[in-house]
């Protein structure tokens, strides 16, 4: 950016010399040097987008005419680029001018602070800071000498690594599946035998079909079988104890008769029979929800009274009410129910691996989402997500997966038109989260930044990406925030950014990036900003052997300003 600014210092040079029988003036300039100034940061550094700058100092008693006024225009200039980029102009005048400028006392020492920032150049990186005045007092003007103030600007928060944390939507495949088959016996009242009408019933037949049906399907395979045996909350307690286990029994048996017949061979332990005595708990399901006139005042007896006998008196002083529990509830009671537990044996990784390339349709959308993770080839995977999504349109997780990869293989724009289609299809936390480091990654931080916030509960990945955008903003304190507990290049250059060096130190350690050439080279300059010359060496020789190119990005960093020449 070419600035017409030191060319105006120059008309006023040439007026100043001019007019140079301006004694107050004459004299300000020439003590100009006793001026006490003070640049922070030094060197200068990116923050954000923009080039911060504050000078603090003093004017000397007896410096400042009264009469005076000195307008002040720090400026970023690089000659050999053409660059030139001025802060604002400050103004200060003599305690003697009419006017509403800073007022400066002539007889005691006068402290100052200037702050403003510009918009960051990469042609401001090697430019020289200069200080240039120009004095007036009535009508006479004198350029004072330009007062260098620093050279050039730091731009060490652009090391950030581009490590957006992009999810996977995981499938649901399960090799091994747990299954049960269920069926209840029912029995008369105080009996334990199972009629032949029972093994007639429905779901006692289908449990003989599939119990037939696992001896010839290689993948079910049984794990057990529980019975659970009730008997209902009438008649003497230890004598239903007793019935009950006898019902477990006779279950037990009626299902040993079935494995027998499909030649099933088991060990005792096979079997888990429990007889539960009164069934108490299915009763009172049972009576909220039928229709019995008195159910709200039996249930309450059934809440007054733990006890099962004062319960069953309370119940049969209800006469009329008791006869119609007898006849609807009461039956459903007398069960034992069997469960018959089996694991679904699912395809292998082998047989999934072969099914994707020569038979896709074979495969549901959780084995096709699955055979994605079984290759480390990232055209293969990408394939795979692909042809999913054409057999399952309505998936989100095949699209989102396929933009996965796309990153992974540094292709941003790709992914952001899969991370869309996924949100088309299902508006989802993990897709906006990748959406937005696609957005991130291609300058666009304020629309990341919307994007994270909407995907904010797929989890703790989306607030490190949050800090991602914070270091490009400059705002350091949030950064560490979001990045929360984790530990890597970026924490530790967060931490360094924001005046931790200490913390930064820590969390490079404990990062996978300690040992990386880019580890060794934020070292180095985290031991710089602790003035430790052989930290600094020994960083640096550890990242240059790593990446040689390092050695001439060193020798230009102004954070190795003192080291310059020693390495």
């Amino acid at each position: 950016m070419k600035k017409n600014t030191m060319k105006s210092f120059a008309i006023l040079l040439l007026s100043g010399l001019v007019l140079a029988g301006c004694n107050g003036l004459g004299k300000m300039a020439k003590n100009a040097p006793e001026i006490n100034f003070n640049m922070e940061p030094s060197p200068l550094i990116v923050r954000g987008d923009s080039v911060e700058l504050t000078v603090k100092g003093n004017f000397p008693p007896n410096y400042f005419s009264k009469k005076a006024t000195v307008a002040v225009t720090p400026i970023l200039m690089n000659e050999s680029e053409g660059y030139e980029q001025a802060y604002k102009t400050v103004y200060a005048q003599g305690e003697k001018v009419a006017g509403n400028y800073s007022v400066v006392s002539y007889d005691n020492a006068t402290a100052f602070e200037y702050n403003d920032k510009i918009a960051y150049s990469p042609l401001g990186k090697n430019s020289n800071l200069v200080l240039m005045a120009v004095g007036t007092q009535g009508k006479k003007s004198k350029v004072f000498d330009p007062v260098p103030l620093g050279f050039g600007v730091r731009t060490t928060p652009y090391l950030m690594q581009n490590d957006d944390m992009v999810l996977i939507a995981k499938d649901n495949y399960q090799r091994i599946v747990a299954f049960e088959e269920i069926a209840v016996i029912n029995y008369l009242i105080n009996r334990s035998n199972v009629r032949s009408s029972e093994l007639r019933d429905e779901d006692m037949v289908a449990m003989a079909d599939f119990v037939k049906e696992s001896t010839v399907n290689e993948r079910i395979v049984p794990t057990g079988i529980g019975v659970e045996a009730y008997a209902s909350p009438d008649g003497e307690l230890s004598l239903n104890d007793e019935l009950a286990n006898e019902r477990g029994t006779s279950a037990q048996k009626a299902m040993a008769k079935i494995l027998k017949k499909n030649k099933i061979e088991v060990s005792d332990d096979f079997y888990n029979v429990k007889g539960l005595g009164e069934d108490w708990t299915g009763f009172k399901m049972l009576m909220m929800t039928s229709d019995i006139a008195d159910k709200d005042l039996i249930i309450r007896i059934l809440e007054m009274y733990s006890d099962g006998e004062k319960r069953e008196k309370e119940i049969k002083n209800l006469a009329a009410t008791y006869k119609e529990i007898a006849n609807d509830i009461l039956p459903e009671l007398r069960r034992s129910q069997i469960q018959y537990n089996f694991d679904f044996v699912n395809f292998s990784d082998e047989e999934i691996t072969f099914y994707i390339m020569e038979n896709p349709d074979t495969l549901d959308v959780e084995q096709m989402l699955y055979a994605a993770t079984l290759t480390s080839d990232l055209d293969a995977k990408l394939m795979i997500y692909l042809g999913t999504a054409m057999a399952y349109p309505t998936d989100y997780r095949a699209p989102n997966n396929a933009g996965y990869v796309l990153m992974l293989m540094g292709r941003p724009e790709e992914a952001g038109e899969q991370f869309e289609i996924a949100l088309s299809i299902n508006n989802n936390p993990i897709s906006a989260n990748n959406l937005g480091a696609v957005a991130r990654q291609l300058g666009d931080r304020s629309d990341a930044m919307e994007l994270f916030k909407e995907g904010a509960s797929a989890g703790a990945e989306v607030y490190y990406n949050m800090g991602l955008v914070d270091i490009q903003n400059g705002f350091y304190a949030s950064a560490i925030t979001n990045f929360g507990s984790y530990n890597t290049f970026n924490v530790a250059l967060a931490k360094m950014l924001n005046g931790d060096n200490e913390g930064a130190a820590r969390a490079l350690n404990a990062s996978a990036d300690k040992d990386t050439a880019m580890g060794f080279y934020l070292a180095a300059i985290i031991e710089a900003r602790n003035h430790n010359e052989a930290g600094v060496l020994d960083n640096l020789s550890n990242a240059t052997a790593l990446d040689p190119a390092l050695a001439d990005v060193a020798k230009a960093d102004l954070e190795f300003i003192e080291y310059r020449g020693k390495f």
